[in-house]
């Protein structure tokens, strides 16, 4: 590849790395990932007679078409426990930028209290979450215009700053939802100390709050005994800083069987019909998993065309207590 082909194709892997780690990571399958979308959803999985535990597992590959793509894996585990009047809960997450050039670490713990209001009909909680955030960049991938030698290409040593390849700080996650067995509407913060991320200590460079309102409802569409059959029509908005983004979508589940259709959209600088979403997923037992499908009907389906996503979920059943609790259903499939 010549040099300046190069110092072009590495110039637009920066830019989307640079701008892809100025915000939060996020997942199609959001309601697959509770503990990731909202503190409040810790503890809120449920089994036949009451509450269940729950270990969530979610891989992301972003835009694979492009060289240093994006990757993502999370894994969280939640459970309700009666002794402390909610859920408790802890989740891992890690992010790959532009073929390990940048990467991050999460690992942070939770608890949510759960409120029953009108009898039990209606519930609402209330979540906090505590995290400590790695970050680190690898300098040696880097490649700088000072470094390009007009014969040989990029042999020259830069004169470039190196800073600290690492930083770590400690970030607040707060959310709320409320529910019966019927529907849900939750919001949520985070980033709440809005943390200092910068390599270089520039103290302008802080992670952005984030504020998510996201809603739903669980339609049966049949009344059999033996085969659940419902639709559950779902939406979540998020904002950080100038980036906006709306989800909306529905999945149904037929027996073991769930399938779904999103829309994505963001706005910002430019508005922008992001990607169709197509989801295809089973239940067995105390088994879930999904696939879903980022079909990019952007302008820049040409260069990024899809991104891919997979889900899987355990539960178990928690020997009921004291404290009253009803099936959250809504926000997973």
């Amino acid at each position: 590849m010549k040099p300046s082909l190069r110092l072009i194709v590495l110039g637009i892997i920066g830019s989307f790395v640079i701008n892809a780690n100025a915000q939060d990571p996020q997942l199609t399958q959001f309601y697959a990932a509770p503990v990731y979308t909202n503190p409040a959803l810790a503890g809120s999985a449920v089994c036949s007679y009451g509450a269940a535990g729950r270990i969530s597992l979610n891989y992301r590959n972003q835009w694979p078409n492009l060289p240093g793509t994006f990757r993502s894996v999370s894994a969280s585990w939640d459970q309700h426990i009666p002794s402390v009047g909610g859920g408790v809960g802890a989740m891992v997450f890690h992010d790959i930028a532009g073929s390990g050039l940048l990467t991050s670490t999460t690992i942070s713990g939770v608890y949510s209290y759960l409120l029953p209001l009108n009898r039990g009909k209606l519930y609402m909680r209330f979540g906090l979450q505590g995290s400590v955030t790695n970050k680190s960049i690898d300098f040696t991938k880097l490649k700088f215009a000072d470094q390009i030698n007009p014969t040989a290409g990029f042999t020259l040593p830069t004169g470039e700053q190196t800073p600290s390849q690492n930083v770590t700080y400690p970030n607040f996650n707060a959310g709320w939802i409320m529910y019966s067995s019927k529907f849900y509407a939750g919001f949520a913060a985070h980033n709440i100390n809005q943390p200092n991320w910068s390599f270089y200590k520039n103290p302008d460079e802080i992670l952005p709050m984030r504020l998510t309102v996201h809603g739903g409802a669980v339609i049966k569409l049949s009344k059999s005994r033996y085969e659940e059959n419902t639709l559950s029509p779902n939406m979540l908005f998020m904002k950080q800083r100038n980036f906006t983004q709306l989800n909306l979508g529905f999945y149904t589940n037929k027996g073991p069987l769930v399938t779904g259709l999103w829309f994505r959209q963001t706005f910002g600088q430019y508005n922008n019909s992001d990607a169709v979403i197509m989801l295809v997923g089973f239940r067995k037992n105390r088994f879930k998993f999904g696939y879903s499908y980022d079909f990019t009907v952007s302008d820049g389906r040409s260069a990024i065309p899809s991104s891919h996503e997979v889900s899987a979920t355990i539960d178990w059943c928690v020997p009921p207590g004291r404290s009253p609790f009803k099936p959250l259903r809504c926000p997973e499939f």
